[in-house]
């Protein structure tokens, strides 16, 4: 019998050890002394039991009970345990908040004002405040099903594009272009590399010269460069002017028409004397190996 009552006591044991630490795991304390409270809701939004009741941001207590009220249709009783110490004013809220990931949490809204508090075993307003996630749903679903059939038409005209040969051609296209941008770039770079500064060089050479011109042409006396050249012009004007005048031979002779016809007379007369006097020498020149004879 000792053996069979150590067996039996041993298993109430680790059934008890199982029990609360399977409760300890979901929150409750088996050891800590708690009040229990209702909440009437019309809408829970999906809230689940043992979900973590706060207030002010702490947790104070779990759901321990969600029961659908037979006697107030349309509404949903939840069963809520508390931290005894936690005294809850009259007229709180207990709000449901669905975040993110849309799990369900509640918030106790405290009305530190009053200084009355609720009884365990009251019960307490609560209200659903959907959160961005409702909003959503009742927003954004909406405008999603009307754009439906329009993502549908976009998508039909992208495979007809996609299956278009036209689109592959285009993509050829692409590639040659980007193939001839990256040989220009390669010239590019050699101009930029090796021309450039080969012409910057030359340049810079070409300034160097100008300025030695321009140092030299510093130091030319051009006051003295056109006076010189003033007076060659003056003196041009006054050999023209005695070319043009009748005062000196060379004025005569191209100004004075009767003595050009003169000279041009003994000149056709000094013609015709040379032209008798080779035909005809005789006339002019006598030899005689003993002497002339007069005639």
């Amino acid at each position: 019998m000792r053996k069979e009552f150590k067996i039996g006591i041993a298993a109430i044991a680790a059934f008890a050890i199982l029990f609360i630490g399977i409760n300890y795991l979901k929150g409750i304390n088996m050891f800590k002394s708690e009040s229990y409270y209702y909440v009437d809701y019309t809408h829970v939004n999906g809230l689940a039991l043992s979900s973590p009741v706060y207030a002010n941001g702490y947790k104070v207590g779990l759901v321990r009970d969600i029961q659908y009220n037979l006697n107030n249709p349309g509404h949903i009783v939840v069963g809520i345990e508390m931290d005894k110490n936690i005294k809850i004013p009259a007229g709180s809220k207990a709000e449901l908040v669905t975040e993110m990931l849309g799990t369900v949490k509640m918030n106790l809204i405290m009305n530190y004002g009053e200084s009355n508090t609720v009884a365990p075993g009251d019960t307490i307003e609560g209200y659903a405040n959907n959160g961005i996630m409702a909003k959503a749903e009742e927003v954004l679903l909406p405008q999603m099903e009307k754009m439906m059939p329009k993502l549908d038409s976009i998508l039909s005209s992208l495979n007809m594009l996609l299956a278009d040969p036209a689109l592959g051609n285009t993509i050829k296209n692409a590639e040659k272009i980007t193939a001839s941008l990256n040989q220009t770039s390669n010239h590019l770079e050699k101009l930029m590399s090796k021309d450039i500064p080969n012409l910057t060089n030359n340049v810079t050479t070409i300034t160097e010269d100008l300025k030695v011109i321009s140092g030299n042409l510093k130091g030319i006396d051009y006051a003295g460069t056109f006076n010189k050249i003033d007076e060659t012009l003056k003196n041009v004007y006054s050999l023209t002017n005695k070319l043009n005048s009748k005062d000196n031979t060379i004025g005569l002779l191209l100004n004075d028409p009767e003595l050009y016809n003169n000279l041009n007379a003994t000149s056709e007369n000094a013609a015709s004397l040379l032209k008798d006097l080779q035909e005809r020498p005789k006339r002019y020149v006598h030899f005689s190996l003993f002497g002339r004879k007069d005639k």
